[in-house]
């Protein structure tokens, strides 16, 4: 995170990296593999764990070609037919921490964080004792006068440090956009950037950055059992811009925001740039039935839950979990101010942590991951995969010293004293249903001036500039049991999907809809959506040169038995452009069973 020296980083001369060398700088083995005529097509990882992900060679011949330039770059000898092992996304060498790829008009400089002349600690060593207060993070919209004004006081304490010391409020704001933005690169891979959403990192990075946040805000203001809030946007409750982040003269507003979605207006989760006309109950219902969809529909088991892996040498957006699509993704573009020239400041990733907002819309974010393994204990399991569990990354503590933090590390919010003020859960009974043509009651006037006119898919890949249909077949055509959908879901597999990153886009998914006009978000026929937040990297000019070129998976175990299709051959699937309409490529549709 800051930008440390190479030999602050490596305890000793003799552990510089190379190809040849047993470990790196971070501890972690680097093991050869087999000749590279032996492709990973099982897509099976090199500790035997099979994944459902496609053909990954590409990739892998590609972090060979980074792993032997980096071991030249250390005057070792380069070996091609040596390939090195899967292994977790390192600590970031930050003493490689650049400049990010900022839109233009961009209100900060850089994302670099201050730098630090010590080495970083394990956070292993430092994990908080039992006797620690215990936290417990309340909802946004029902804390009291005096929580307010103490949470005002440790946030202006925090903006009145200079930008040089890692515990101030533009320090802090400057975390996100360096792991979001390009500004590092995985340790051992100068060539790729980091990047910390779009796959499994994407809630356990998050976790890590409000834990030392609420350190941080806890030392300020002389109380280590002060905690951030939520905003808990699932409930009807919560559904609005919590009253305290709106008052002008506190520090928690942001004058950078949709000015049009201040209270009373109720949010909409499902939001793609274009205003609603529901009525408020109406509104409710939508977002309470996208929570169903998103939390219970499409995350029945962890890999659909976390999103696709992300391994050390991996091309990043590997592909975003369901809540990271939506509401994650939506509610950052419904705050975002859209008379600023990137969606300042929630609206984009670079910005995003500038909005004392972000930190409870996140807060409400990791609840989401707690709530999931609560909803069925058996089948909502953390990831056992060690690429997951030793992934690490580097923030300062309250003290300020760096400290190496990995995913094993945050599983349990007991173990790092906190824990989420309990509420009710009212979306887990809004399972979707069937839409019939005549239906309409969430129906927008734009909506049903849309009406369901699609055309065919032709050769993928495609641009989609309007709503296009494919016939897709299934793996399998007869209806299966209980056990076996247990034990392997079936999956729509939007493949390929290519858009520029600093792109606002958003595209839905439905399948076998008679009139995907007529189909609200309560609709059981919409299978899902695909969200890009903008934001820009910087290494390699990829960003400019690439974009993003990611991968949708939606989960169909449950809109099959409602929709009455589990013996159907094939399904209709029809993708419908919301947000940058003809800025968005599709490489390919298929559907795979998943475990």
């Amino acid at each position: 995170m800051a930008s440390l020296s190479q030999s602050q980083l490596i305890a000793a001369p003799s552990t510089t990296f190379s190809l040849c060398s047993p470990r790196t700088s971070s501890g972690l083995t680097i093991r050869p593999r087999r000749s590279t005529v032996q492709q990973r097509v099982s897509c099976a990882s090199s500790r035997g764990e099979r994944s459902s992900e496609p053909d990954t060679s590409r990739q892998h011949d590609r972090r060979d070609v980074l792993l032997g330039l980096g071991a030249l770059g250390a005057g070792a000898t380069l070996m091609p037919a040596r390939r090195a092992r899967a292994d977790p996304v390192a600590t970031p060498n930050v003493s490689t921490c650049g400049q990010a790829d900022l839109p233009p008009g961009a209100n900060v400089s850089t994302c670099c964080p201050p730098p630090s002349n010590a080495l970083p600690v394990d956070f292993a060593a430092s994990l908080t004792s039992s006797s620690t207060p215990l936290r417990t993070r309340p909802a946004a919209h029902s804390v009291t006068a005096d929580y307010v004004a103490k949470f005002n006081a440790g946030i202006a304490a925090m903006k009145a440090l200079p930008a040089s010391d890692p515990r101030s409020f533009a320090a802090q704001a400057a975390v996100h956009c360096a792991y979001c933005d390009g500004s590092y690169s995985p340790e051992g891979f100068p060539g790729l950037e980091l990047q910390v959403h779009n796959s499994w990192l994407f809630f356990p990075f998050h976790r890590c950055y409000l834990y030392f946040f609420e350190r941080i805000l806890g030392s300020l203001v002389g109380d280590p059992s002060f905690a951030i809030p939520f905003w808990n946007w699932d409930a009807p409750d919560g559904m609005r811009l919590p009253a305290m982040y709106a008052d002008q003269s506190s520090q928690l507003f942001d004058p950078r925001r949709d000015a049009r979605h201040a209270p009373s207006k109720l949010i909409d989760l499902d939001y793609n740039g274009t205003e609603p006309r529901f009525t408020d109950s109406q509104q409710i219902d939508h977002n309470l039935r996208v929570m169903y969809r998103q939390m219970v529909s499409l995350s029945p088991t962890p890999s659909l839950f976390f999103g696709s892996p992300y391994r050390a040498g991996d091309d990043p957006n590997q592909g975003p979990s369901p809540v990271e699509n939506i509401p994650h993704g939506p509610v950052h573009i419904w705050c975002g101010d859209p008379k600023q020239p990137s969606f300042e400041d929630m609206g984009n990733f670079y910005s995003a942590g500038n909005d004392p907002l972000f930190y409870a819309h996140h807060a409400n974010i990791d609840r989401m991951w707690s709530v999931w393994k609560g909803l069925d204990a058996r089948r909502h399991t953390d990831l056992t995969d060690p690429d997951w569990l030793n992934a690490s990354f580097l923030f300062y503590d309250e003290t300020p010293k760096l400290v190496r933090i990995r995913v094993r590390d945050v599983l349990d919010t007991g173990a790092l004293r906190y824990q989420y003020q309990d509420l009710p859960l009212p979306w887990t009974a809004a399972r979707p249903t069937v839409t019939r043509r005549a239906a309409g009651s969430l129906l927008t006037p734009a909506a049903k001036a849309a009406g369901g006119a699609t055309k065919k898919a032709g050769k993928f890949p495609i641009t989609l500039d309007e709503a296009t249909s494919v016939t897709v077949r299934r793996p399998v055509g007869s209806k299966r049991s209980k056990a076996e959908k247990e034990s392997k879901v079936e999956v729509l597999v939007i493949d390929g999907i290519e858009v520029g990153r600093d792109v606002a886009a958003k595209f839905d998914v439905f399948v076998n809809a008679e009139d995907h006009g007529a189909v609200g978000s309560g609709g059981r026929e919409l299978a899902g959506s695909f969200v890009n937040v903008p934001h820009r990297h910087a290494h390699g000019g990829h960003g400019k040169e690439r974009g993003i070129k990611t991968t949708l998976r939606l989960a169909l175990n449950e809109q099959l038995e409602d929709l009455k299709a589990e013996g159907d051959e094939s399904v209709e699937v029809i993708l419908v452009p919301r947000q940058g309409k003809g800025n968005v490529k599709i490489g390919g549709v298929r559907i795979e069973l998943m475990h």
